[in-house]
């Protein structure tokens, strides 16, 4: 079929099954093919095609509701609404973006991008919907890994509590980004060998209708019986007894396995959870096979081998394995430290530490609220607890790090990974925010290293400070390609360096945005401009006794930095610059706007946004010159 020619999902309804299963195949080929070009999520899209479609088929959207539940496996939802002409600009600037979007189609209802909202979300939809006294179908699709996420949990429990109508599909394939764990996921594994339940509870209820009803005494009596009898005929009645009719496990590629439950899900009153079991990567051997998650996500790769297209030459150590190799490090000098990680072993380059220290290494699944309060719980005996997390999942735990860890001041290394732009994955993702929603709580110390040694010795730092918490926030990628040290050091706390002496401007920045600043600063002393460059690599504290020395050199002052303006690091400055009677520095800020950034190559959204070589040195030569006027 012509995937290119649909418009809307209508269609479906007059196709049989054997035209599905073809409509599949030609589906699984065209991901196959356009991910190998654009990288992609294409591992949990190739295992929801069958659902997918006939989702689409049993339900009208968008009068039915069907939400994706973090997002990453709607690409076939985007091409059976009409979007498969844009997918060679899939996760690509000003392109399709990889996760539901409303401005895209009317079918996107419900926009995604982190785990465990979609089911919160539907249910808002579902008590609308009764408010208006409408008619429809509301239909989350959550996965195995997401449902361990304890907003999932609280949904779960309010959903079977107020009976609304609701489809929930849980999409179970075993695995989130990594393999899944805890007690959650044992008991669906219980659930996916106990055979047809409906089947069983059918029965059982055809049995008891056979037997006369001689009084309420004997009713009950039945009645106790049936939950006995279900309770020895099924492993873990988890779902009923929150309140939900249970359906499945269901063979999410077999289409008369699905349309017979989905028929039955329709007419049943009340939440119905549909327990459907799919092949994350199927029909594509290399994602098929994947146990770690490594095809979960990818770059561009070789179809005919699955080999990654990777770069011609050697690149610099990843971000992410730096910091965690240097913990493991630190490891087998200090039995002390431990590292948590709400399930991003992989992502976070823990696996080396795992294998090492198996018994000091704790993947907590989707739940980055428990992962922030079990470090804290670690720390207040003793430990050294290292919490891996993205700066955008970081956001889920807020409160835990200000109530858990930080007001009780307790020694917690948070490795703050993807902080900054992160490209293709878009506004969902970009780790921005984390500066400003950190640097105004006590007792913290925030920083940022300028390179991958400085990253080493940060490191280092942060395990040997024993005062409360400390987080280093690193960007995703790889570093620099520096030479390093062998000795680790420790850097004092709070304290800048001066990459680069001037004394007609200076340059305050960290991290990704130095090379912008010192390359800034070679092409203005050329024009005849001298820019002091500071690595004020502590934002959280200041360096307050150079600051004070750079504010009585009585010049300019930009502070540069890849995260929101407001409240971040430049308004740190402008403050103390105001508490300290410094009313005349002239004090300008560059970095993030206020607006989300969608996807594209970080180049192009640094171009966007203006955070640029060229707008630094407009701006330096700008202020300096304002200077000179007035002088």
């Amino acid at each position: 079929m012509d995937l290119l020619s649909i418009k809307d999902p209508s269609f479906l309804k007059k196709l049989n099954n054997q035209e599905l299963e073809a409509l599949s195949e030609d589906i699984r080929n065209f991901l196959i093919e356009k991910l190998s070009a654009t990288g992609g999520h294409i591992g949990p899209n190739l295992g929801v095609v069958e659902l997918t479609v006939a989702l689409h088929k049993c339900f009208d959207s968008p009068k039915d509701k069907i939400l994706w539940d973090v997002g990453h496996q709607s690409y076939v939802h985007k091409i059976l609404t009409g979007r498969a002409c844009e997918f060679d600009t899939l996760r690509q600037y000003k392109g399709l973006c990889g996760f539901p979007k409303m401005v895209e189609s009317e079918h996107d209802v419900w926009e995604t991008g982190h785990s465990s909202t979609s089911l919160s979300a539907a249910m808002g939809m579902a008590i609308a919907r009764d408010i208006r006294k409408e008619k429809s179908h509301v239909i989350p699709v959550i996965g195995d890994g997401a449902l361990t996420g304890g907003m999932a949990l609280e949904a779960l429990n309010h959903i079977g509590h107020e009976k609304k109508n609701m489809i929930v599909v849980l999409n179970d394939n075993e695995m989130s980004i990594a393999p899944n764990v805890g007690a959650l996921h044992n008991v669906l594994g219980k659930l996916r060998t106990a055979g047809k339940y409906q089947w069983v509870k059918d029965e059982l209820e055809m049995l008891l209708k056979k037997v006369p009803a001689v009084g309420g005494k004997l009713a009950s009596t039945a009645e106790r019986l049936k939950d006995s009898l279900k309770y020895m005929f099924v492993s873990g009645m988890f779902f009923e007894e929150l309140g939900f009719t249970y359906l499945g496990p269901v063979d999410g590629h077999n289409y008369d396995d699905l349309f017979e439950n989905l028929a039955y899900a329709k007419k049943t009153e009340g939440p119905v959870l549909l327990h459907v079991i799919t092949k994350k990567g199927k029909g594509y051997h290399p994602a098929e096979s994947d146990k770690t998650g490594t095809w979960h996500g990818t770059g561009p790769y070789k179809i005919e081998t699955g080999d990654f297209v990777k770069p011609t030459t050697t690149p610099p150590p990843a971000w992410s394995k730096l910091v965690s190799e240097t913990v493991r490090r630190l490891a087998r000098e200090d039995e002390r430290i431990v590292a948590i990680t709400p399930a991003m072993p992989v992502g976070s380059k823990l696996e080396g530490f795992a294998s090492e220290f198996p018994d000091r290494m704790f993947d907590v699944g989707i739940a980055e609220q428990h992962a922030a309060t079990v470090a804290a719980g670690l720390a207040t005996q003793k430990m050294k607890p290292f919490l891996a997390i993205y700066s955008t999942f970081l956001q889920r735990a807020y409160d835990q790090v200000v109530h858990d860890i930080c007001r009780q001041n307790l020694n917690v290394f948070m490795g703050i990974d993807r902080a900054g732009l992160v490209g293709a994955d878009g506004e969902t993702h970009q780790g921005v925010f984390d500066i400003a929603f950190l640097r105004h709580v006590p007792n913290l110390v925030l920083m940022m290293p300028k390179d991958e040694n400085e990253g080493q010795h940060m490191v280092n730092t942060a395990i040997k400070y024993d005062d409360g918490p400390i987080a280093m926030r690193f960007p995703r990628g790889n570093g620099l390609g520096v030479p390093m040290d062998e000795e680790l050091k420790t850097i004092p706390i709070g304290t800048w360096e001066v990459l680069r002496d001037g004394e007609d401007a200076v340059i305050l920045t960290f991290g990704t945005t130095i090379p912008m600043a010192m390359e800034a600063a070679e092409v203005l002393e050329k024009q005849g401009y001298s820019v002091k460059v500071v690595n004020a690599r502590f934002i959280k504290p200041l360096d307050e006794v150079m600051l004070i020395d750079l504010f009585g050199m009585n010049v300019p002052i930009l502070t540069i930095e890849e995260a929101v303006l407001q409240g971040g690091f430049g308004s740190f400055v402008l403050e103390f610059a105001h508490d300290k009677g410094y009313h005349h520095a002239e004090i300008k800020s560059m970095g993030i706007p206020d607006k989300f950034i969608e996807h594209g190559s970080v180049k192009e959204l640094l171009n966007e946004i203006g955070l640029t070589t060229e707008n630094v040195i407009h701006n330096v030569k700008t202020m300096a010159r304002k200077k000179q006027k007035r002088a």
